[in-house]
């Protein structure tokens, strides 16, 4: 059994889907292992990781305008607001939608489905540096 670390970095643009899955898949290609998994981990509590289709952009639109309804920008909704409006509901959104992620490694590809992308989800409204921890065990 190997295993693989590294952590990769990407500049969003503010709240919005960012779409990680070339640099994640070039990185796990360059590990050189058949099987396995690996894992995701977004270091951050105002941003998060999922999995989601990469073809219809409606989709990502639609999925920003439903945690713009349940979890709004609302100020007198709640306590924490020490970096603005956005502040918390990034969080809620954050503890919503996860920070890791697992994929299989199979035939030394992600196991991913054909509309399948990994997105790193910002959450806040201004364009933020993130990064990415990943780590994959295999053969």
């Amino acid at each position: 059994m190997r295993q693989a670390t590294t952590i990769l970095t990407f500049d969003t643009h503010g709240q919005g889907l960012t779409e990680i899955t070339r640099p994640v898949a070039a990185w796990v290609r360059e590990q050189d292992m058949e099987e396995g998994l690996l894992t995701l981990f977004c270091r951050h509590t105002s941003a998060s990781l999922i999995i989601q289709e990469n073809a219809a952009p409606e989709v990502r639109t639609d999925i920003l305008d439903y945690f713009a309804r349940i979890a709004p920008e609302d100020a007198r909704a709640y306590a924490h607001d020490d970096e603005g409006p956005d502040d918390m509901p990034a969080h809620l959104r954050a503890i919503l939608t996860g920070v890791n992620l697992s994929v299989p490694l199979i035939g030394g590809r992600l196991a991913l489905g054909t509309w399948q992308g990994i997105y790193l989800f910002e959450h806040r409204r201004a364009p933020h540096r993130r990064q990415i921890a990943l780590h994959m065990a295999g053969t």
